[in-house]
């Protein structure tokens, strides 16, 4: 038996829910997924996986060995980076995350890291902040990108690099287009922008539970025209010139090019929302790992940030 590849197997069945989704990932058949975890019951001697026609779930034991698991397959990742680095030159995969209304904020992130150090093959993710807190307790994500003031696992500590505060705009299709591209209007409080048509993320979103919370204080209630999870679906139903949608400072900067829109601060309240990079304190960090963290240091990355998110270069 191949101990790392069962555990591999293991932690995929974890992540997919499922043993045909588990097995297409680890590019093995279902019948040889379900063999090997067999295998490695039988060499702990425990249950590991909860019987029954579908997955279920894990048993008490097998928590805790898919617990060994996530940190064997990071102990060996991080092992290969450092047998095919040297400090110059990292090498490796690195799997970061974001929540969606931050993707932007990563992407560039991503390239412009990939563009320093060509070794290193950056994996964008996009995850709901819950998501985020899994990914970083299980040690599936390296970076995290998200909401720093609620992120809080039990008895894990995080570590983490503040980016920017974002401020929130009312994205609108302008009456007269301008020249070259979107244009920043005059403010407009949250209580006009909620008798508006808008497009907003669904509710198991932390960026639509920060709208809900800032439309209430104005004194509207939350009625959108649309919801959904996705944040090209905002930008684009905007585009359409059917609704208007709120939006932070990175997704803005995203539509920049768009000179058929326009985005207008909102005020009343004034809603300020920090976003960092997250990391698990105490783990030990790859090659990869550590040379995005000295970029995300930079002055060459703190000006990129302080143009594309927050007040947009203010």
């Amino acid at each position: 038996m191949n101990l790392l590849a069962s555990m591999r197997y293991l932690v995929a069945l974890n992540e997919h829910k499922h043993f045909g989704r588990a097995a297409q990932a680890c590019h093995i058949t279902q019948p040889a997924l379900s063999n090997a975890l067999r295998a490695l019951e039988t060499e702990f001697g425990v249950v590991i996986v909860k019987r029954a026609r579908v997955y279920v779930g894990l048993t008490h034991e097998g928590e805790r060995v898919l617990a060994t698991a996530q940190r064997m397959l990071r102990d060996n990742e991080v092992l290969l980076q450092e047998l095919r680095s040297d400090v110059d030159n990292p090498h490796g995969r690195l799997r970061m995350a974001a929540v969606p209304t931050a993707i932007p904020m990563l992407s560039r992130f991503a390239a412009m890291l990939n563009q320093r150090h060509p070794g290193i093959l950056p994996v964008v993710l996009s995850m709901s902040s819950q998501e985020l807190e899994t990914g970083l307790e299980s040690l599936s994500i390296d970076l995290a990108l998200g909401y720093t003031e609620r992120m809080h696992l039990p008895g894990i500590k995080l570590t983490a690099w503040p980016q920017s505060v974002e401020h929130y705009f009312l994205l609108r299709r302008a009456e007269t287009p301008s020249v070259d591209e979107l244009r920043i209007g005059q403010p407009i409080t949250w209580a006009e922008a909620g008798k508006l048509p808008l497009c907003l993320l669904t509710t198991d979103m932390h960026n639509r539970a920060i709208m809900d919370q800032a439309l209430r204080e104005a004194g509207v209630p939350v009625a959108p025209a649309i919801e959904t999870n996705s944040v090209l679906a905002l930008a684009l139903a905007v585009s359409a010139g059917t609704v208007s949608s709120v939006l932070p400072g990175a997704m803005v900067a995203a539509v920049r090019s768009h000179r058929e829109l326009e985005a207008l601060p909102l005020v009343a309240p004034e809603v300020l929302t920090p976003i960092g990079f997250m990391t698990q304190d105490g783990v030990r960090s790859s090659r990869a790992l550590e040379a995005a963290l000295a970029f995300l240091q930079t002055p060459e990355w703190r000006e990129q940030v302080r143009i594309h998110s927050g007040a947009l270069g203010d």
